[in-house]
């Protein structure tokens, strides 16, 4: 072969991969559209910083929403670490086909939840994923993109008004949900009052703000530590971190001991203890989401 034919040869080869790609991606997006279809709103929670408690914040919201009477889901995105179906009292193995997906699990107030976690072998399982050994950083970031496309497009959500998007620490999480998600509802935010978390939070709120996503607010968690004997909340740190620029401040909840140990038991504080000071924080957290939906912002 002439070394003009070996150049044709990979020409067409190359254009007729393009194009299976180019019809796979389209494929693919098509049909997490119609799998989506159904879902008003969407919202991604955040922090960037582990350790704030924001997948208990996106629960007990989650909680607290449906029990106001929405129709919710919950996509567990911390795939390595995930949280959702312990804090929302699904029981293992219980996932099945329901139609062209898989029905999702069923956790407290009717919450629907999906995640990693309900797809391994038991508790105490790590995520393996295959394929990434000696350091292939990349290739485990592909295969984490894909595996949440496919419990976006895969489980039968059916009509939502929220879906809800806990994703896992770390500034960069938000980018593959909006490439996912383009047309992704809003974003809140969850910190605690030190300035260790507001400077690392506050790298994330940027990466939403670069992406065109629109910022409900965020979340102070920990704001005071509330007495269990007197009921007095008091302050938790010894310093109050400045609020971030432009971007409202929805709820303080204070820390509980309570609050945190009712999620670890699959009972969403807010549904078991309406009138605490931690509940009570979350229903204005709820009113404000509902509010910045409502309003089209």
């Amino acid at each position: 072969m002439s070394p003009s034919d070996r150049r044709r040869t990979y020409a067409e080869l190359t254009e007729g991969t393009a194009a299976d790609i180019a019809g796979q991606l389209a494929e693919r997006r098509q049909r997490l559209e119609r799998r989506l279809a159904g879902v008003r709103h969407t919202l991604a929670v955040l922090s960037g910083k582990g350790g704030v408690g924001k997948s208990l914040i996106a629960a007990n919201l989650a909680a607290c929403l449906a029990d106001q009477g929405a129709s919710v889901g919950v996509l567990d995105a911390d795939l390595n670490g995930p949280s959702m179906p312990r804090l929302l009292g699904v029981e293992r193995s219980s996932l099945r086909v329901e139609g062209d997906g898989i029905a999702p699990a069923v956790g407290a107030a009717a919450v629907k939840v999906m995640s990693m976690d309900l797809w391994l072998e038991g508790p105490d399982s790590p995520v393996r994923w295959r394929g990434t050994e000696s350091g292939s950083f990349l290739w485990r970031g592909t295969l984490e993109a894909n595996a949440l496309r496919e419990f976006l497009s895969d489980t039968a959500w059916g009509d939502l008004d929220y879906l809800i998007l806990d994703l896992p620490p770390g500034t960069d999480r938000i980018a593959p949900v909006h490439d996912l998600l383009p047309g992704l509802g809003g974003a809140l935010a969850v910190t605690i009052p030190s300035e260790l978390s507001r400077f690392v939070v506050s790298k994330s709120l940027t990466m939403v703000k670069e992406l065109g996503i629109p910022i409900v607010g965020y979340v102070e968690n920990m704001s005071g530590y509330l007495c269990p004997d007197c009921g007095r909340i008091g302050p938790l740190f010894s310093t109050e971190a400045a609020p971030f620029e432009g971007v409202p401040r929805l709820a303080a909840v204070p820390f509980d001991p309570r609050f945190g140990a009712e999620g670890d038991a699959g009972r969403p504080d807010v549904l078991g203890r309406p009138d605490a000071p931690a509940a009570r924080a979350v229903r204005d957290l709820a009113r404000a989401v509902r509010q910045f939906y409502e309003n089209g912002s």
